[in-house]
């Protein structure tokens, strides 16, 4: 009993790394631009979109690699979409980013039907057009061996290279944000962007740097969704993803741990729902699917309605720098 009770949470806690991955990847890509002053709801557009231009391109050339490289340049394009709108134009930032959201959403689909004539869909059937999983050396040797040996060949062996590349993201984005020239800047223009422009060092550049990296850490995501984690691309396949993400940054304070492990909550609960559906729970019998698969959702809005107030963001996020004179 107590080995089958362990062997069932080392699938929950495999399953949450698998799901944790696309919403650390977009949780870092929104830290950047939101600590650089501008708010980007548009994570969700972006990792659809990017999702699309990475099945699309590894279904054709049969390289996941070169689905990925697709993926990050329809990310980064995006963002400067959503950049040249809020940053050059001094639009509503989050106007620009829903409008980004419908135009991924419609364009994703009509595409992908018009090229592959799939009602709307892409399946990615090349032989190397999706990241495998990756069995870690000895992971089979060290199996027999209680407690670490399952945990080794079960839940740490086993994923594709995006997951471990997400792994070592987190160090790094918390080593770029806190520790490097570019990281003190990126922080100091969502705070304090006239004294950053007094010092000689140009608002909208930061931002649109900022904006690049965030495009191309959400195109990683979506690269991730259609061809690592499935097998092509389908419409809405993000599902919110792009959306929890965010909250995530916002419940994390706009840090990268606190985000991560806010991630890790959120598809524990992701993980937790697909084992619960269809289960009788002790004295209340089935519940509706549907009730089941919100959990996750209800836990953003339970998370961000208490904690929400009690994060504060960056200064100057949202606001226009008009640089004077």
């Amino acid at each position: 009993m107590v080995g089958e009770v362990a062997f069932q949470l080392l699938l929950m806690l495999d399953s949450t790394i698998r799901l944790a991955a696309p919403l650390v990847l977009a949780a870092m890509a929104g830290l950047f631009c939101e600590r650089a002053g501008v708010v980007d709801i548009a994570l969700e557009g972006k990792m659809l979109g990017a999702a699309f231009a990475a099945a699309a391109v590894a279904q054709t050339t049969d390289s996941a690699w070169l689905g990925l490289l697709a993926g990050m340049a329809f990310g980064v394009g995006l963002a400067m979409v959503h950049g040249f709108a809020s940053i050059t134009h001094r639009g509503d930032q989050v106007v620009s980013g829903m409008a980004l959201n419908v135009i991924a959403a419609g364009l994703g689909p009509t595409l992908a039907d018009a090229w592959f004539r799939q009602a709307g869909r892409i399946p990615v059937t090349a032989a190397h057009a999706r990241f495998a999983p990756i069995d870690l050396p000895l992971a089979e040797a060290v199996r027999p061996i209680p407690v670490l040996g399952p945990i080794y060949a079960d839940l740490i062996s086993g994923h594709n290279v995006l997951v471990y590349l997400t792994a070592l993201l987190v160090p790094l984005v918390a080593w770029v944000v806190y520790r490097t020239r570019f990281g003190l800047r990126l922080r100091a223009v969502g705070e304090n962007p006239a004294a950053v422009d007094t010092a000689g060092i140009s608002v909208p550049g930061m931002r649109y740097r900022a904006l690049m990296v965030t495009g191309a850490l959400c195109g990683v995501a979506g690269a991730y969704l259609s061809i690592a984690q499935s097998a092509g691309f389908t419409r809405d396949m993000t599902a919110g993803k792009g959306y929890l993400a965010l909250a995530a940054l916002i419940f994390g304070k706009w840090r990268p741990v606190p985000a991560l492990f806010a991630c890790l909550l959120f598809a524990f609960t992701d993980a937790l729902q697909a084992r619960l559906q269809g289960v009788p729970l002790p004295g209340i019998g089935p519940v509706p699917v549907q009730l089941i698969q919100a959990l996750p959702y209800l836990l953003t809005i339970f998370l961000l309605a208490g904690f929400v107030g009690k994060s504060v963001a960056p200064k100057a996020i949202g606001i226009p720098y008009v640089k004077e004179r």
